[in-house]
């Protein structure tokens, strides 16, 4: 199993160019289901959850291809209605097939997604929404199976905010019969887009980016070319990166719009951030300052920032109180950085971050995605040497992070296992 070392104590400089969204591109290449032809998505990124998505559409009947970052998805030999669970348990996003299914071949048998490190992730608020668009949902044996005559238009409430709930509604009723309403919808910059490609394919579409989205069905869709936004949470990572190490980083092709409670909120912990165009200066102090913070739904702080930015509090001035409200272990990294030196109290939903002078570098585990960026931040910022093992985690959501890094002046490297 790969491992990456860092040896802590460089100032970041330089620039750095973002990828494309990881989860704006998973449910964009799930929506070529929806249409016979080559739709061509351009600016993928090369990850392991990017592979996973196209071998359950190559499954499904759909023809993927990958060349560099452009990546070509036909729906038009959809014939096989099963997403088995060998192919979904690699990745949650899976369930993103089942509006998609039942919309075209009006059943659908897609096994469910199972634990999640960070939290139990359920998926009901996407079944009670199907079933008001008249699908008949049952489940059995680890699966959820959904079948229709023809889906219809309705009146939908979400409960809790959800986003993948919320783009496999919107896919389903894009080929729905009739007009549905989406109240509570998420407004996050990756709906949206997954809503901008649908009205490229012929959908009708409107309010996307706001808890209300209206959609009239259609009869049929038809293939695109679109490019896929950038990854708001990789850029960041580069700023709370930049910021923790004092160094000079140029953050470039961000989408800046989308990053405007990180930006506000690292810019209160001391350092001087410039945006121009899609490009973000960050000039990180010696002198870091605490910071409360909340996750939140978009547009608030988002959830998976909140482990880089605690890195940035672990060495700041005084105390921060970190709340998170979105999934319920979503503190499984604070253990490894207490290893490192951090000085962390949890009770409940709140993290306590008392500023230390200085982390050690010591072997650390990565539990999930984006723990697996913070202890590289901390490493970054550590004394001596740092061993995070399990990175197959990081491979699911930022491509070539360490040789990113390695572009910025960190003494970083990844040991093949």
């Amino acid at each position: 199993m790969d491992k990456i070392l860092v040896q802590g104590g460089r100032k970041l400089k330089g620039s750095v160019a973002v990828s494309g969204a990881k989860n704006a591109a998973l449910p964009i290449l799930v929506s070529g289901l929806l249409c016979d032809g080559p739709n061509t998505f351009t600016n993928v990124p090369d990850l392991r959850d990017i592979q996973s998505t196209m071998q359950l559409l190559t499954h499904l009947g759909a023809r993927c291809q990958m060349e560099g970052h452009t990546v070509q998805v036909d729906g038009a030999g959809l014939n096989n209605h099963e997403a088995p669970y060998d192919l979904v348990r690699k990745m949650r996003a899976s369930i993103l097939v089942l509006g998609p299914l039942v919309a075209r071949l009006k059943k659908a048998r897609v096994s469910l997604p199972g634990g999640c490190a960070i939290g139990a992730r359920p998926i009901n608020l996407h079944l009670k929404a199907l079933a008001s668009l008249g699908a008949v949902i049952e489940l059995a044996h680890g699966y959820v199976e959904a079948s229709c005559d023809r889906l219809r238009g309705a009146e939908i409430y979400f409960d809790l905010v959800t986003v993948t709930g919320t783009e496999n509604i919107l896919m389903a009723a894009a080929l729905a019969e009739g007009t549905t309403i989406l109240h509570n919808a998420a407004c996050e910059p990756e709906v949206k887009a997954l809503a901008d490609v649908l009205v490229q394919m012929g959908a009708r579409i409107q309010g996307a980016g706001t808890p209300e989205i209206v959609i009239e069905g259609v009869e049929r869709l038809h293939p695109v070319t679109a490019r896929i936004i950038p990854d708001r949470i990789e850029a960041g990572t580069f700023i709370a990166a930049a910021a923790a190490t004092s160094g000079d980083v140029v953050i470039q092709g961000a989408e800046t719009d989308h990053l405007e409670a990180v930006i506000h909120k690292i810019r209160l912990a001391g350092a001087s951030i410039e945006v121009q165009g899609g490009d973000i200066r960050v000039q990180g102090s010696d002198l870091i300052k605490s910071v409360d913070l909340k996750t939140l739904p978009y547009p608030g702080f988002p959830t998976d920032m909140q482990a880089q930015f605690m890195v940035l509090m672990s060495t700041a001035q005084g105390s921060s109180i970190i709340s998170e409200t979105i999934f319920e272990n979503r503190f499984i990294h604070v253990g490894e950085l207490r290893r490192m030196g951090a000085d962390i109290t949890i009770t409940g939903n709140t993290a306590l971050v008392k500023g230390v002078p200085h982390l050690s570098g010591a072997p650390v585990m990565a539990t999930d995605l984006r723990a697996s960026a913070c202890l590289i931040l901390a490493g970054l910022i550590a004394d001596n040497t740092t061993e995070v093992n399990r990175v197959y985690h990081l491979d699911r959501g930022y491509e070539a992070l360490e040789v990113k890094f390695q572009q910025l002046g960190a003494a970083i490297r990844r040991v093949k296992g």
